[in-house]
């Protein structure tokens, strides 16, 4: 435990501990970097490491040259730098780098991670995550955020691997694809902006245009690879990564939520004995909150009981409080975590998301709470996750179809029970572990080959 690092260490004093517990629970950039930092120094502490050492031990007792075992246990492989560009860091995004760093290590492979600044929109989203050893080189953003300046070129050197994200905004990106590189070229990305409301216009066909202009492609999901492959790359240089977040820390917080507790949150809400609904993610325009909230009033009149639950944060709050205000039986949280997060996720019947669907799927998974969304066309590529019937529900984009779904669920506990089981079928699938492991060979399978030279190379 190192004091303000990973924990806090102090004398038997009542006060110091009272502030130094008040801090943690109320900052939750703090808790967050104490949480990694934590995470960060165990790593090493492994079955694995703890067998060499003993080995290590017992062969200087016999008086056994080390070098023929260590060789064994630790084979020789040529060390290779593979440089992550990310323009911001979310909090969601460090135990993946965290994991990964470690997993390529073990394979001889060195991790350098580049991270940027959010956007002033961006920052509004409080999801900002910090890693200690990354390397920060800061965003200079011009025409209203549409376009940034991250040069992280320096941090390029010695590199076999560079992965950057395909965001056409990322100014440096398109000097990359164009100039002669000693390092292969990654892109990680979605294949297409598919949220964009001229999918035909010049931004979406030059980001086509450069779909082939990398060594390698980390897809999103099969979705994304669908759309490189569609644009003429080859599949055998494309890896699907199954985009996922660590579900660890959260594994333990939903166990430690008790009945009592549960209750005792509902009443503090003021939501009596009726069913609850939740929306669970960041607060704007394409989340289509004005179509949940018009829903929400219509499923109320058919199920007098029926209460909202909103969590999340962004710039769309204020309509958001604005609603909570006019209607006591919705309610609105703001962004939670760990504990409290699970805390409240123990309340809901359901996850209603009628706008873009992203990561917020992998919520309703791992806390068995069934999303039910519509077809508005407006979804990220995790989309690809929902098996309409078996862990979630897509209705048509129509307001009477939508609520109709919500309420038939409710009122149908055994339809509700075979969502529910998909649901948990599918946390175990979609999980940050199994990201990495897609990541850490994406990575080796990309080094081994060469460079790509255009269309018939594969």
């Amino acid at each position: 435990v190192v004091d303000e690092k990973t924990g806090f260490v102090l004398p038997l004093d009542l006060q110091r501990w009272a502030d130094a517990a008040t801090s943690l629970l109320q900052d939750q950039a703090l808790y967050q970097r104490m949480s990694m930092a934590s995470r960060h120094a165990v790593f090493d502490y492994t079955f694995a490491n703890a067998a060499r050492g003993l080995a290590q031990a017992v062969r200087f007792a016999m008086g056994v040259q080390d070098q023929p075992f260590v060789a064994a246990l630790r084979p020789r492989v040529k060390q290779h730098t593979v440089v992550i560009v990310q323009r911001r860091l979310t909090h969601y995004r460090v135990p993946l780098f965290e994991q990964l760093r470690h997993r390529l290590h073990a394979n001889g492979i060195n991790l350098r991670l580049i991270i940027g600044d959010p956007t002033p929109k961006e920052r509004r989203n409080n999801d900002e995550g910090f890693i200690d050893w990354a390397v920060h080189v800061p965003c200079n953003y011009f025409w209203n955020g549409h376009i940034c300046w991250q040069n992280f070129q320096e941090q390029t050197r010695n590199a076999a691997l560079v992965v950057v994200t395909q965001e056409n905004k990322q100014f440096l990106n398109h000097f990359l694809i164009l100039k002669n590189r000693r390092f292969k070229l990654a892109f990680w990305g979605h294949g297409a902006n598919l949220q964009s409301n001229c999918p035909s216009g010049i931004k979406e066909r030059f980001k086509r245009w450069t779909i082939s202009k990398v060594d390698w492609w980390f897809a999103y999901t099969e979705i994304s690879a669908n759309l490189v492959t569609t644009a003429g790359f080859p599949r055998n240089r494309v890896t699907v990564l199954n985009n996922a977040v660590d579900t660890v820390d959260l594994t333990q917080q939903r166990k430690l939520v008790t009945p009592e507790e549960t209750l005792a949150l509902r009443q503090s809400l003021g939501f009596a004995s009726g069913p609850v609904c939740v929306f669970i993610g960041s607060l704007y325009a394409n989340k289509r909150l004005d179509f949940l909230f018009t829903v929400a009033k219509a499923i109320r009149c058919k199920i007098p009981a029926f209460n909202l639950l909103i969590l999340g944060d962004g710039p769309d709050h204020d309509m958001v409080q604005a609603c909570c205000a006019t209607y006591p039986w919705i309610r609105w949280v703001g962004a939670r975590f760990g504990k409290e997060k699970a805390a409240y996720m123990s309340l809901a019947h359901l996850l209603l998301n009628p706008g873009l669907v992203g990561l917020n799927i992998l919520d309703s998974f791992f806390f068995a709470v069934p999303m039910i969304t519509t077809d508005c066309g407006n979804h990220g590529p995790e989309i690809s996750y929902l098996e309409h019937g078996v862990n979630g529900l897509m209705t048509a984009n129509d307001l009477n179809a939508y609520t109709d779904a919500c309420v038939g669920l409710m009122l149908d506990s055994k339809a509700l029970n075979v969502l529910q089981a998909g649901c948990l079928a599918s946390a175990d699938e979609y999980t940050i572990d199994n990201m990495v492991n897609r990541f850490t060979e994406g990575i080796s399978d990309c080094l081994a080959k060469p460079f790509y030279h255009g269309k018939g190379d594969m």
